[in-house]
C-alpha cells in the first residue's frame, strides 16, 4: 500500500475536519469554548464520548493484549458500566444543581480554594500524562506505517498532527468538538466493523465459528479466578467502576462535554446510553484481537501487542480496508486530544487563572488568555510527546491504567469524602499535602504488595487504595468543630 496514496487520506480528513469547525465555531463565544453555551444535543456527545473514552488506545492496544490476557478485559469494561451508573445518578444531578462550569468548582463550594486547586491540579496532571500517551500511540502507529517510508522524522509528525488539532479547536472548543467526535466515532466504529467483518469471511468463519475458533485457542476466557492475580475478576470490576468514576466522572474533559448538555435528564440519557454501547464496542475489539492473532498464525507471522493490528491492516489487508483502517486510526486519535486540549485550556483559566471570576476582565482579554494558555498546552503535549518517544513501551494501555492509579486517586478521595461525609478541613494546603502523600504510599505499597501479602499483587484497584488513602488523610486533617 502507497505511504503517499495513505497521506493523501490523512490531509483530506483534516480539512474535513476543518470545514466542521469553522462552520461550527462561527459566533463562538468563551462560553461556547467552555460549555457549548449549555446547549448540546445528548444524542450527539453520548455517540462522541465514545471515541472520546476508546480513543487510539482501545484501537491499538487492546486487540494486541488477547493473546496473554485473553477476554479479560471484559471484567475490567462490566466495571466501567457500573461506574458509569454512579456518574448518571450521583455525579451528574451534583454538577447541574450547582451549576458547574469547571466540575472542581465543587470542591471550592465544599472545602475551599486549597482543594479547589489542589483538584484542579490534579485534574491538569492527570489528562496531559494520560491524553499524550495516547496520542503518543496513534503518531507512532502512523510513523512507523506510513511516515518513516516517506523519510518524515518522528518530531516532524508530533508536531504537525498537534498544530492539526490546535487550529480546528482554537476557536469552538467544546462546540466544536461535539461535532468533530460525532464525525469521528462514525469512521472509527466503520473501521472496526469492516476490519472484523473481512477477517472473519477471510478465515471462513461466521459468527459462531468465531467464538469457536477463540475458544480452540483459549482467547476467549473473561473470568480470572486467581486471586493473586492483577485480573483476578473482582479487582479488575471494581478497579473498572473506580477508573470510570474518576477518569470520566471527575475529569473535566469527559464532564465538560456532559453538563454541556441542556438538561440533567438528557445527560443521564446521555451516559447510560453511552455505557450500554460501549461494552458492546469494547466486546468487538477483543473480537478482533482474537482473529488478528489467528490470521496472524496462519500466514506465519510474528507480531503481537501494539504492532499487530496496525502491522496487518497497512500491509496484509486489501487497500481499500487498508485506508479505512488509517481514517479509523486517525479518528480514534483526535477525539481523546482534542478534548483534552480543551479542557486542559478550560481548567486552567477557571481553575488556576480565574479568569471567569475576575469581573474586571473583559470578554476579548478573557479570550486573549484562553488562547495563550490553549498554544502552551499545545508545547506540553509535544514535550511529553517527546518523552514517551524517548520511553518507547509496546504497551501504552497498561502505563495509562498504572499512571491513572496514580494521578487519579486523589480526586477520588477529595470527591468520595465532600459526598459521603459532613466533615470538612482547614481551607490550607494540608489537603495538598495529603494528596501528595498518598500515591506516595500507594507506590510503595504496589511494590512491595506481593513480598508483604504472600504473593498478592495489586492491579488496577490501585486506583481505590489511593482514593481511600486520601479519604484517610483528610479525615484526619478534618475538625470537628468547623461546620459543614
Amino acid at each position: 500500500m502507497s505511504p503517499t496514496l495513505l497521506f493523501t487520506f490523512i490531509i483530506a480528513y483534516f480539512l474535513l475536519l476543518l470545514v466542521v469547525a469553522y462552520i461550527t465555531s462561527r459566533n463562538a463565544t468563551n462560553d461556547s469554548f467552555f460549555i457549548g453555551n449549555k446547549n448540546s444535543n445528548w444524542m450527539l456527545v453520548a455517540f462522541g464520548m465514545i471515541g472520546t473514552s476508546l480513543s487510539g488506545v482501545t484501537f491499538v492496544s487492546v486487540p494486541g493484549t488477547v493473546a496473554t490476557n485473553a477476554f479479560s478485559y471484559m471484567q475490567v469494561v462490566f466495571g466501567y458500566f457500573l461506574g458509569y451508573i454512579v456518574i448518571a445518578y450521583v455525579l451528574l444531578p451534583l454538577y447541574y444543581r450547582l451549576n458547574l462550569t469547571s466540575i472542581y468548582n465543587y470542591l471550592q463550594q465544599r472545602f475551599g480554594f486549597a482543594a479547589y486547586k489542589t483538584g484542579a491540579l490534579f485534574f491538569i496532571i492527570s489528562r496531559t500524562i494520560g491524553a499524550t500517551a495516547r496520542l503518543y500511540l496513534v503518531i507512532n502507529v502512523m510513523q512507523l506505517f506510513i511516515l518513516d517510508r516517506m523519510g518524515i522524522p518522528f518530531f516532524i509528525t508530533a508536531l504537525v498532527i498537534l498544530v492539526m488539532i490546535l487550529l480546528y479547536t482554537f476557536e469552538g472548543g467544546v462546540k466544536t468538538i461535539v461535532y468533530t467526535d460525532t464525525l469521528q466515532t462514525s469512521f472509527m466504529l466503520l473501521g472496526l466493523i469492516v476490519c472484523v467483518i473481512y477477517i472473519m469471511q477471510n478465515l471462513g468463519y461466521g459468527f459462531s465459528g468465531t467464538m469457536q475458533a477463540l475458544a480452540d485457542k483459549g482467547y476467549s476466557t473473561i473470568i480470572n479466578t486467581d486471586f493473586n492475580s492483577k485480573g483476578f475478576f473482582l479487582k479488575q470490576v471494581i478497579g473498572g467502576a473506580c477508573i470510570t468514576i474518576a477518569m470520566t466522572g471527575l475529569d473535566q474533559e469527559m464532564m465538560q462535554k456532559n453538563i454541556s448538555v441542556k438538561n440533567l435528564k438528557d445527560s443521564q440519557k446521555n451516559i447510560m446510553s453511552f455505557s450500554i454501547i460501549i461494552v458492546f464496542v469494547n466486546f468487538l475489539f477483543l473480537l478482533l484481537g482474537g482473529l488478528l492473532y489467528i490470521y496472524a498464525e496462519q500466514k506465519g507471522l510474528a507480531l503481537k501487542g501494539d504492532d499487530l493490528f496496525p502491522a496487518i491492516a497497512v500491509n496484509y489487508l486489501p487497500p481499500a480496508v487498508a485506508i479505512i483502517f488509517i481514517i479509523a486510526l486517525i479518528s480514534a486519535l483526535f477525539p481523546s486530544a482534542d478534548g483534552a486540549l480543551t479542557a486542559l485550556t478550560s481548567s486552567f483559566c477557571i481553575d488556576i487563572l480565574g479568569i471567569r471570576r475576575d469581573a474586571s476582565l473583559s470578554d476579548k482579554m478573557q479570550k486573549g488568555t484562553r488562547m495563550i494558555v490553549h498554544l502552551s498546552f499545545t508545547v506540553i503535549f509535544m514535550l511529553c510527546i517527546l518523552v514517551f518517544k524517548w520511553i518507547d513501551n509496546k504497551s501504552i494501555i497498561s502505563i495509562i491504567l498504572d499512571l491513572a492509579g496514580y494521578t487519579y486517586g486523589p480526586l477520588l478521595g477529595l470527591f468520595s469524602f465532600g459526598i459521603l461525609t459532613k466533615k470538612k478541613f482547614p481551607d490550607n494546603f494540608n489537603v495538598t499535602l495529603v494528596c501528595l502523600l498518598s500515591p506516595i504510599l500507594c507506590y510503595f505499597i504496589s511494590r512491595y504488595a506481593s513480598e508483604w501479602l504472600g504473593g498478592f499483587q495489586i492491579g488496577i484497584e490501585l486506583l481505590l487504595i489511593n482514593g481511600i488513602l486520601t479519604f484517610l488523610g483528610l479525615l484526619i486533617i478534618s475538625k470537628k468543630n468547623i461546620p459543614a
